[in-house]
């Protein structure tokens, strides 16, 4: 689609003033590599400057929404801290640019949102979500801080000790039960998703643009407050866990299908 032809790692759809944006990795449930995560740091920007576009529609190909870092990808930064340099930056760019931008975005979420796949899921505006989705942060199950920005988001949709829960356990929950929460706006059963997108997609395209844009924008306010406050500790936080022998373990136990034995070689 013009003015998104360098993308690779996500496909582009329009009908009538509606971009649909798909994560396309589905061979490895659209795990976030290098190029996804760069990719998603200028997103939002190059959607706002889209002319044509007045609502997003934001999903995942296959199975799955996203199912956070690729294990290959987390590897590097963690052999070389300076890839995680490169990271942290994007990091920012995805958060502030899914905050700043006005255009509504409506998360169709598919499956599995797992680690910074739930983070962009959860700062989406309204999120449509399938029964059999799972949602989780799982950074502290691979020895990471969760600084990617889900530190910021989980409390305030379902406060302070059941977001602290989640993250400092990695447990996951399913779309209904993340409903149940306030976590999501909606679940509903896998074949009813794309109708139950649809009209609320259809109800945003009747209301009135600049009032809803506005709208969200005066929500937000508080939201980049905190984000700002806290973007550069957490990201600091999982920079130090990203050298860490918790995280070294965390990597080897997922590539070996083991639990991994935590607090060995603690310095």
């Amino acid at each position: 689609m013009e003015g998104y032809e360098r993308y690779t790692t996500m496909t582009f759809a329009r009908e009538r003033r509606v971009l649909t944006v798909t994560l396309n990795r589905p061979d490895v449930l659209n795990a976030v590599n290098a190029a996804m995560h760069a990719e998603l740091a200028r997103l939002f920007n190059d959607i706002a400057a889209d002319r044509e576009t007045d609502i997003v529609v934001l999903t995942g190909a296959g199975r799955a929404f996203c199912a956070g870092g690729d294990i290959d990808w987390l590897q590097s930064a963690c052999d070389d801290p300076a890839v995680f340099e490169q990271i942290a930056a994007e990091a920012k760019q995805i958060v502030f640019g899914l905050l700043d931008l006005e255009k509504p975005v409506v998360c169709r979420l598919n499956g599995d949102a797992v680690g910074l796949g739930a983070t962009v899921a959860l700062f989406c505006d309204i999120i449509i979500a399938s029964e059999a989705a799972r949602i989780g942060d799982l950074h502290v199950n691979i020895g990471l801080s969760a600084g990617d920005g889900g530190a910021i988001i989980w409390p305030q949709l379902i406060g302070y000790p059941r977001a602290k829960e989640f993250l400092m356990t990695g447990r996951l929950i399913d779309g209904a039960g993340a409903a149940e929460l306030g976590l999501v706006n909606e679940a509903v059963p896998a074949d009813e998703l794309d109708a139950r997108t649809e009209r609320m997609v259809g109800k945003l395209e009747r209301g009135a643009a600049q009032a809803i844009r506005l709208t969200k924008v005066s929500i937000n306010v508080g939201l980049k407050q905190l984000a700002h406050g806290m973007m550069d500790a957490s990201i600091a936080y999982e920079s130090l866990t990203n050298i860490s022998a918790d995280h070294r373990e965390g990597l080897a136990a997922f590539r070996e299908r083991r639990k991994p034995a935590f607090g060995r070689g603690r310095e």
